[in-house]
Parts: C-alpha cells; sequence; structure tokens
C-alpha cells in the first residue's frame, strides 16, 4: 500500500494504570470491526487538553474518575496512525490511578463481550512480562510495556 503525505495529527491519550501486584489494565476492543488489544484512552478532541482527555475518557470507559500520577512518555519519534495513513500518531500516556475502588467489570478473559460494534470492549489485567508485549495491536502500547517491564 502507497502511502500519501501526512496531513495531519492524530493525538491519543492513554492510562497506564496497575494493580496492586503490578498487573497492568488492559482494554480489548472493537474498531472497524477489528479486535485491538491496546491501553485505555483514546483520541483528543479540539480544545481539549491531555489531562482532560484522558480525564474524559476515563468517564467514558470506566465510568468512574481518575486520579493523575505522572506523565510517563510522549512518543518521540514519528509513526502514522494504523487506521488513517495521512495522519501522524502522537500517543501520549500517564500513571493514573482510580480515585475509588474499582465500579467496573473486569474479566479474566480476553475480549469478553458480545457483538462486533465499534466501540464495544472489556478490561482485564495483564501481566508485565516480555512475552505478552505482542499480544498488544499498537507499536507505541509495545514500547511503553517494555518500559513498564524494563523498569523492574
Amino acid at each position: 500500500m502507497q502511502q500519501g503525505p501526512i496531513q495531519e495529527f492524530n493525538i491519543r491519550v492513554y492510562a497506564i494504570i496497575e494493580n496492586e501486584s503490578g498487573d497492568v489494565l488492559i482494554s480489548d476492543e472493537m474498531f472497524r470491526k477489528q479486535q485491538l488489544i491496546k491501553f485505555p484512552g483514546g483520541g483528543m478532541k479540539l480544545g481539549e487538553g491531555t489531562l482532560d482527555c484522558l480525564k474524559r475518557e476515563a468517564l467514558e470507559e470506566f465510568g468512574q474518575e481518575i486520579e493523575v500520577i505522572a506523565h510517563y512518555y510522549t512518543t518521540d519519534y514519528f509513526i502514522r496512525t494504523l487506521f488513517f495513513e495521512v495522519k501522524q500518531l502522537i500517543a501520549i500516556y500517564y500513571r493514573v490511578k482510580f480515585s475509588a475502588p474499582v465500579q467496573f467489570q473486569i474479566s479474566t478473559k480476553p475480549f469478553d463481550f458480545e457483538g462486533d460494534e465499534d466501540g464495544t470492549q472489556s478490561f482485564r489485567w495483564m501481566k508485565k512480562k516480555p512475552e505478552n508485549i505482542d499480544q498488544l495491536t499498537f507499536e507505541v502500547d509495545k514500547k511503553v510495556m517494555k518500559m513498564l517491564i524494563d523498569e523492574k
């Protein structure tokens, strides 16, 4: 597939949430009839800051608030978005925690939902192990997971 020139940015903001065992929260999602395994979060809207975006996404996805602990990583190299070849991806990751105990279902199996509508999702804990890196869909998520593993 020939790729055209970059025409715009696609800014995505993601949450790194760890449990008491050090596992990270992963979102299993449907998008364009494809199964995605990724960090929770999503696209920043015009007029929105990165933290506002992350807090909005948390309410939309989890139905509960988060507290931002610290910035973790921002892409520092050029990458096209996976689904829109004329967009440059900028992915921003923050360490966060829940403001209250988890109030949504966390599954023990991947893609624990019915249907294939865009936005359908479930959540699960993933161990920070090298063999789990390639389960993630997006290149930048894989880089971040490797960074988290290497922190130990």
